[in-house]
């Protein structure tokens, strides 16, 4: 059966990724000096299955390079090495290495052959007898050579094996196929095969998809029954398989397959693909089919005159508008990725950074399971991965200053997650020394980014990490300390549509918590006119809007209008001015020389965090949900809007990006010098 296997490639990346994710994941949950036999199992597991999938799509390099990691795993299964540090970041090293070579094969770059001999030899080093046998004349000089028992030796001998393997007939439909387990037996010795026809049909009865042959195989090396069996842990349950160990074999003519492999594919444009529950799948499917019976309906009403026929059509309107909105709640659901895949990164660099700082880390992840947009999700790791390096390089002390402070040696990273309202909200906590805003303001002054005379807040002075250039590391390290990253940690927020903010008490330690919308998709707007523009303000963001009272307003400083709201006073934004808005008609024109003294513009009062300001306005239209469309192949970046939308009469309207508008008011004095 000839089937070219490079159809399947994308799928094999995916599941060798996921592999390699499993992998990772478990070795750093290995401690030194422990027996943990289900972690080493399940590290086992996920490599076996790499290499027997890297064998049948003819990726012999990785399937070699896997299976060297394969076999020093399973001398940990067998307990013949102890769990040490150095084996641990062998092991992860060994594991990069594969990831590389995974990323190499997929784009149709040639291996680091230098790279992967490096490893292959510092596992070979690791464990060969030699160095062992040296590591112990040196730990146990005194004791006497270990004598070989009769079951030491009885391990170590040549077996002969006669493997009887008959698959199903629908074994293919599986995934599966013989071939590529034979190929596998192939490493563990001397293979000897046959094939069976007893159950080949007629040619006219033959059906190329089905697997007729069975196989009688004899295979002689140094491997015991287990071995064999974890060969045939792919097809367990779909053939009929005997194996047993014979004192003779009869030499039988080797019928090897002499099928070519798939060879490298190379991939110019790679396919984007995500797993979907199928649950998932038939509720849109059913979805789909009551727009079907919608659609019907309404053509037979369109061809019906008579009385009563207004009335269906507007059920049918109502109808319709359901099942889109359900439609599109559930194709959105498709989306929704457990945010637990931007939180696979980060155990490694904390295994990492602490090791390389000799600082004590712990790790906990909370709310793995809560959901995000797929988009989100994946342009949210990068900011993650730079708030926990600066949690690790600035937060966390040195285990002797922390005990001398009274605080247990091992410092405490807590990543939690959760939904609230139609946000997703990250909270990433240290139990460090926290912020010292005496050290930022100082350093601010001396990068001039201020002036002497400042009146900022103490939130305002930890925002001052959010400027670009900005870092108060006394030594320039790979971790931190060029004053790069946590002015891209906010942009990237912030280009996502959420928001970062901070808190810190001195001694106690420092939180930043995320804002991030669910989707970038859909959202739900408030339609505004402001002239002859039409503007979206995200209506999760809207606290409330108001009739505008000229009278509680006070202009301060660079005549910046602040109104006081309840108990406060928020900055007033008018977009005549940030948009530069003309005006097309007269009345239009009196309206915007008379705004300041008008007293019935409204005032939509947002909020991004803990930050509240208000958008001048000359009408709210209503409420509609829009479709965001980007504006980055057309324009560069707008600052303060997030991209537009077709309203229902084909006009364009701009949406609106309030977390920079309100950046822009709060933060004038901050990120500009003004002696």
């Amino acid at each position: 059966m000839d089937i070219d296997m490079s159809q399947f490639h994308d799928i094999f990346f995916e599941e060798a990724i996921e592999g390699i994710e499993i992998m990772e994941k478990e070795l750093l949950n290995l401690k030194p000096g422990t027996d943990d036999s289900d972690i080493i199992n399940t590290i086992f597991r996920a490599a076996h299955s790499i290499k027997g999938s890297a064998s049948t799509f003819g990726f012999e390099e990785i399937g070699k390079f896997t299976h060297s990691i394969e076999s020093k795993l399973d001398s940990l299964r067998n307990d013949e090495l102890e769990i040490t540090q150095e084996l641990i970041t062998l092991l992860l090293s060994s594991v990069d290495c594969l990831n590389n070579m995974l990323s190499s094969e997929r784009s149709g770059k040639e291996h680091d052959t230098s790279s992967i001999d490096t490893i292959t030899t510092k596992l070979d080093e690791y464990y060969s007898p030699a160095s062992a046998a040296e590591k112990n004349r040196e730990i146990r000089q005194d004791e006497p050579e270990p004598q070989i028992t009769t079951a030491d030796a009885a391990d170590s001998a040549v077996r002969k094996w006669k493997i009887n393997f008959f698959p199903d007939e629908k074994l293919f439909y599986t995934g599966n196929d013989p071939l590529r387990l034979i190929r596998e037996l192939k490493t563990l010795g001397k293979l000897t095969v046959e094939a069976s026809i007893d159950k080949l049909p007629d040619y006219s009865e033959l059906d190329v998809h089905n697997s007729y042959l069975g196989w009688v195989i004899d295979l002689e090396g140094t491997v015991n029954q287990e071995q064999i069996e974890e060969v045939f842990a792919w097809v367990e349950g779909d053939c009929k398989l005997s194996i047993r160990n014979e004192t003779e074999h009869r030499v039988i003519p080797d019928r090897r397959d002499n099928t070519n492999p798939a060879g490298r594919r190379k991939t110019d444009n790679e396919h984007r693909s995500i797993r979907v529950s199928t649950d998932k799948v038939d509720e849109l499917l059913n979805l789909v089919g009551e727009l079907v019976i919608t659609q019907s309906i309404l053509n037979s009403v369109c061809n019906t005159q008579g009385p009563g026929t207004s009335e269906r059509l507007h059920q049918c309107l109502e109808q319709l508008e359901r099942n889109t909105r359900d439609l599109q709640q559930q194709t959105m659901s498709i989306r929704m990725l457990p945010i637990d895949n931007a939180f696979q990164r980060i155990p490694r660099i904390v295994h990492d950074l602490s090791i390389a700082q000799g600082k004590n880390v712990t790790l906990k992840l909370i709310g793995e399971s809560t959901e995000l947009d797929k988009t989100v999700l994946e342009k949210i790791g990068d900011p993650l991965v730079h708030l926990v390096r600066n949690a690790i390089d600035h937060g966390i002390e040195m285990p002797a200053e922390r005990a001398s402070a009274g605080k247990p040696e091992n410092g405490v990273i807590t990543i939690k997650a959760e939904h609230e309202g139609g946000h997703i909200v990250l909270r990433i906590s240290d139990d460090g020394k926290g912020i010292d805003t005496d050290t930022l303001l100082a350093k601010a002054i001396e990068k001039n980014i201020i002036n002497d005379n400042h009146d900022l807040t103490e939130t305002q002075i930890m925002n001052l990490i959010f400027q670009p250039g900005f870092s108060t590391a006394a030594v320039i390290s790979d971790i931190s300390g060029r004053g790069v990253g946590m002015d891209v940690v906010r942009q990237n927020i912030t280009d996502l549509g959420g928001s970062v903010e901070i808190s810190s008490e001195k001694g106690i330690g420092s939180t930043f918590t995320i804002k991030l919308p669910l989707t970038l998709a859909i959202l739900d707007g408030q339609i505004v006119k402001v002239g002859d523009q039409t503007f979206i303000i995200p209506l999760h963001s809207i606290a409330e809007t108001l009739m505008f009272d000229k009278e509680q307003t006070n202009t301060i400083a660079e005549k910046k209008e602040l109104y006081q709201y309840r108990d406060k006073y928020i900055p007033v934004i008018r977009l005549y001015e940030s948009f530069d808005i003309k005006a097309s008609t007269s009345s239009d024109t009196d309206k915007l020389i008379s705004s300041t003294k008008r007293q019935k513009d409204l005032l939509v009062v947002f909020e991004t965090g803990d930050r509240h300001a208000g958008i001048l306005v000359d009408d709210v239209i209503g409420q509609q949900q829009v479709v965001i469309k980007s504006l980055e192949k057309n324009y560069d970046n707008v600052p303060g809007v997030t991209g537009a939308t077709i309203l229902g009469d084909g006009s364009v309207a701009l949406i609106l990006d309030v977390t920079t508008l309100s950046t822009q008011q709060y933060e004038p004095a901050v990120s500009l010098n003004t002696v």
